[in-house]
């Protein structure tokens, strides 16, 4: 069996193999079912046949008498005929007495060997039946021993050929039908899988006419079994990760062209005007203005890649209980050279001993990372003033949550605070600034956070404060017991 023509597939089709599945062990039980009949019709056909030989053979016994001068057989060569008379097999006898004479015969041969018993039926040793040849002819012999002291013997032979014709006809009769249901049994199952495997077919033609950029759902093919709903059901959710894959990776290609434009033209303009300017201080100002740019830049790439990233991790991420404090000491330490440059300062309030979070480190260390960066970067405190950043811990108000906030004392965003969920809002038009999408900002930190709080199951809420800057707080589910609380540090830290 092979697969159809032109399909580029080789091997059996589904039909073929179910077929085969189902009519292989259906044919060998029926082959061993008609063996194992015929062998029983066999056997009590052979006792049926032998019954009435032995009953002959018991028939002429009856009729041997002995007179004094020795036994003699009382029967004349008419009633003989009679007696032994069959229409359809061929019959032999010979008598014998218990001097050795033979009293009547047509077959002599018969006395010269006694038959075998092996394989025979043998019975209180009066008789023995057994199997013989003869010139081509199979013969089914009966070696009686007269009875009641008389001694003698007499030896029935007749051909087989009725009960051979009989086991014949028994195997026809019981053969021909049994393969006419077989055939009839394998046509209705041909028929009825190709009527079950008929919407697989139909999903097969769908999904083959389909254009390679086509990854919208297939339609639901009815079925009378759900197994064909249900890869229809694993084909859609198929389609939709790969769907969300391409459009992740459509949306980081238009991330990249979108925004590194700008930069990337700046940093050109700078070098093109610098390298027009006799002046060695103008060089050296336009230098340090392409270095500028292009810690911009690359400040914009990782937070391209961390995109990327939170859409790759959506699927394999690993989630387990963590102590917090680490993270944010890592987060504040990280972020200590930028607040230094920018003259301000960051402090860290409600650590009293380790708290457990139910997270990912890497995307904690991530989102703490971003938040306290763009506040370093784009808080715009009032003139005078100096930045100041504050990480509060609330671990305490809720059983379920732990409340992580990231504070600055900048001018807030104002009436730009609804929008800036929004990938890509700018708020550099209000004079606004924060610590998630600051002066300038291209609103791919909240974008981040955003995305990488989702991958925890937490939430991102940005609150104004009362000083008026921004308060960015992440509610995150809270994890299992950690070690003993350690000692509190709350503080300012430079």
């Amino acid at each position: 069996m092979s697969g159809a023509a032109g399909d580029g597939v080789a091997g059996p089709t589904l039909r073929q193999r179910l077929l085969w599945h189902v009519l292989v062990p259906v044919t060998a039980l029926w082959l061993l079912s008609t063996a194992l009949v015929i062998e029983v019709a066999y056997v009590y056909t052979q006792r049926a046949f032998d019954r009435a030989l032995l009953d002959d053979a018991y028939a002429l016994s009856a009729h041997v008498r002995d007179d004094g001068a020795g036994q003699r057989l009382e029967l004349s060569a008419r009633e003989l005929d009679s007696v032994l008379f069959d229409q359809s097999e061929k019959v032999f006898f010979a008598v014998q007495s218990a001097d050795g004479r033979t009293l009547a015969s047509n077959a002599p041969w018969l006395l010269r060997a006694t038959p075998s018993a092996a394989g025979s039926e043998s019975r209180s040793g009066a008789y023995v039946l057994a199997d013989r040849y003869h010139e081509g002819d199979s013969l089914r012999v009966v070696d009686l021993a007269l009875g009641d002291g008389r001694g003698g013997r007499i030896v029935l032979a007749q051909t087989v050929r009725s009960r051979t014709r009989l086991v014949q006809q028994m195997l026809l009769y019981t053969v021909l039908p049994e393969a006419l249901l077989l055939v009839l049994l394998g046509g209705w199952l041909w028929r009825a899988i190709g009527g079950d495997l008929a919407p697989l077919k139909r999903l097969q033609e769908a999904l083959g006419a389909r254009d390679m950029r086509d990854l919208s759902p297939v339609a639901t093919v009815a079925s009378p079994t759900r197994d064909v709903a249900q890869v229809t059901q694993a084909l859609n959710a198929l389609f939709a990760r790969v769907e969300a894959g391409v459009a992740a990776q459509r949306e980081f290609a238009g991330n990249v062209a979108h925004e590194l434009r700008t930069p990337l033209a700046g940093i050109r303009a700078l070098a093109d005007y610098g390298l027009r300017q006799p002046d060695a201080a103008v060089w050296r100002a336009q230098l340090e203005a392409i270095r500028a740019r292009q810690e911009d830049a690359s400040h914009l790439i990782d937070q391209l890649l961390a995109l990327a990233f939170a859409d790759e991790a959506r699927d394999t991420l690993a989630l387990a209980d963590l102590d917090l404090v680490p993270i944010i000491e890592r987060a504040v330490v990280a972020a200590l050279p930028r607040i230094d440059a920018r003259g301000g300062d960051i402090s860290v309030h409600g650590l009293d001993g380790p708290i457990s979070v139910h997270g990912n480190e890497g995307l904690l260390l991530a989102m703490l990372g971003n938040l306290i960066d763009n506040a370093a970067r784009h808080a715009a405190p009032p003139a005078g003033v100096p930045l100041a950043i504050a990480l509060v811990i609330d671990a305490a108000g809720d059983d379920a949550h732990v409340d992580l906030a990231v504070l600055d004392n900048g001018a807030g965003l104002g009436e730009a605070l609804p929008t800036v969920p929004a990938r890509w809002a700018h708020v550099g038009d209000t004079g606004a600034g924060s610590a998630v999408a600051g002066t300038g900002g291209t609103g791919l930190g909240l974008a981040i956070v955003t995305r990488y709080a989702e991958l925890l199951g937490a939430r991102l809420l940005l609150e104004p404060t009362n000083g008026g800057g921004l308060r960015a707080r992440i509610r995150l589910r809270r994890g299992g017991a950690l070690v003993a609380a350690g000692q509190p540090r709350t503080g300012v830290v430079r």
